[in-house]
């Protein structure tokens, strides 16, 4: 279906080329980046950690060194399906991590609960995120549809009030994307202070460096999201624009 949209959009003039190479770099950049984190997980997933603690019981730690004893700490089906539920204040971790004793455990685990401690301290973004959640709902719904059927109104008709609802759509979407990134990146930042400030968790430099790898290569899957979320709304911008002249 998204084809025959970049086709419909190729065909409005070359001015669409640019935002067609936009959006094929993304995408490479993308996939590189995806290969990376899952190559990154799967390395430190096999280095035990020196402490042998399990995910959840840094998980456990974490939140009782912040006083946080409202939040439970449980398991839930998936890989790399980890995060943190502000609605029931759980700390969500997939198997490979609620039960591994690795780096690669330690270190989501932590970020998991730098997300309860942001919620524990109001973090001004992470409120800001949580209060966008039902209208990026909404907004998700309605793109599914208004972009497909607006670009045909657009050719078929030059009616361009339906697309013009996708592309409001689609930019609550990507500015939801973009909320994200201080969220995720501050998150980690109070993980890697933790982990920095409890040898007992992890005991090596070593252990703290490759911890801090692998949680930088989970936020760059945030960070490309959002710019391919950025490249195809400026793509219907662009397309909107061109029918409209």
């Amino acid at each position: 279906m998204n084809n025959i949209l970049m086709i419909l959009g190729y065909i409005g003039g070359d001015g669409f080329n640019s935002a067609w190479l936009l959006m094929i770099g993304i995408a490479l950049v993308s996939f590189v980046v995806q290969w990376r984190f899952k190559s990154k997980f799967k390395q430190y997933a096999e280095i035990g950690l020196s402490s042998g603690l399990s995910g959840a019981e840094v998980a456990q730690r974490m939140l009782r060194d912040y006083g946080i004893s409202n939040v439970q700490v449980i398991s839930v089906e998936g890989q790399l399906t980890d995060h943190y539920n502000p609605e029931n204040r759980t700390v969500n971790l997939s198997p490979d991590v609620y039960h591994s004793r690795s780096v690669a455990a330690a270190a989501v685990a932590a970020h998991e609960c730098g997300h309860a401690v942001q919620h524990a301290k109001a973090y001004s973004w992470l409120t800001f995120r949580s209060a966008m959640v039902p209208v990026v709902q909404t907004a998700s719904t309605l793109v599914q549809w208004t972009l497909m059927i607006g670009v045909m109104l657009l050719f078929f008709s030059h009616s361009p009030t339906v697309l013009f609802i996708g592309v409001i759509a689609l930019g609550i979407i990507t500015a939801f994307s973009f909320v994200t990134l201080p969220v995720e990146f501050d998150a980690s930042r109070r993980a890697l202070a933790w982990l920095d400030n409890n040898y007992s968790v992890m005991q090596t430099r070593q252990e703290r460096d490759e911890a801090k790898d692998a949680l930088w290569w989970a936020a760059m899957t945030y960070v490309v999201a959002a710019l391919g979320s950025l490249a195809t709304l400026l793509y219907y911008l662009q397309l909107l624009n061109s029918r409209r002249d």
